[in-house]
């Protein structure tokens, strides 16, 4: 993607955050936005640096995590394409709380503080939009915290390969077979779900032995849907 001739207002009209603006009020925001390239392994930004913008991902992926004073890391999130981060922040006027590192080559686009401020100030209703985007990563934060502190790692596993397939057609009675395809490395993946990268593996080849999945890389293999979602309250 070359970013000289990158369409700004279709990538901000794309996104459920500027989807509803007019075409003008569009540009406005696109006057305010850099366009940003990384490649796989670049930090973007790290705890304690002043945040001045808010960030959306237009290709690539983002990692997001702590470090303690050893380095060892503890993956926060994930955040692929058409996601955005670090908009609190931007209102807070605090400085960065996580570090953010590139997964693979990365095109970011960064929405000035200034040009949020300015969209706030003419619209209300924008502001509720970016409360609704705030409002669901803390949603999903708990969420993380009630599974951490509720659930077993396997079942934290099992959650986290069927997180898109909620929706099956579980009385259709035939066996739902799909891939998933894990977004970063396994290490990562297990320090999202705060699990060391021994016991995911584990747990990873203990289900391809109980014949619920097949692994092939980063390609994981469900053959029934119903029956890992069954094993998991096991």
């Amino acid at each position: 993607m070359n970013p000289g001739t990158f369409d700004m207002q279709r990538l901000l009209s794309a996104l459920p955050l500027f989807s509803a603006l007019s075409p003008l009020e569009r540009e406005r925001v696109a006057q305010g936005c850099q366009l940003k390239r990384l490649a796989r392994g670049d930090m973007f930004f790290r705890v304690g640096e002043a945040c001045e913008a808010f960030h959306i991902v237009a290709s690539g992926q983002i990692k997001l995590y702590v470090a303690s004073p050893s380095g060892q890391e503890k993956v926060i999130e994930i955040i692929g394409p058409g996601r955005s981060f670090a908009e609190a922040l931007v209102f807070l006027g605090q400085p960065h709380i996580v570090n953010a590192q590139a997964l693979s080559d990365t095109l970011l686009v960064s929405v000035s503080k200034q040009a949020v401020l300015a969209e706030v100030e003419r619209d209300p209703r924008f502001s509720l939009r970016l409360l609704a985007g705030i409002s669901r990563r803390l949603h999903s934060l708990i969420q993380d915290v009630e599974s951490y502190a509720l659930h077993s790692g396997m079942q934290r596993l099992i959650g986290y390969l069927l997180r898109d397939v909620e929706g099956a057609d579980a009385g259709s009675g035939n066996p739902i077979s799909i891939t998933v395809s894990l977004p970063a490395s396994k290490a990562t993946i297990a320090s999202r779900l705060s699990l060391t990268p021994e016991y995911f593996s584990r747990v990873l080849h203990e289900l391809e032995a109980q014949g619920l999945i097949q692994i092939d890389k980063r390609e994981i293999r469900i053959l029934d849907v119903h029956r890992l979602a069954s094993f998991e309250s096991h």
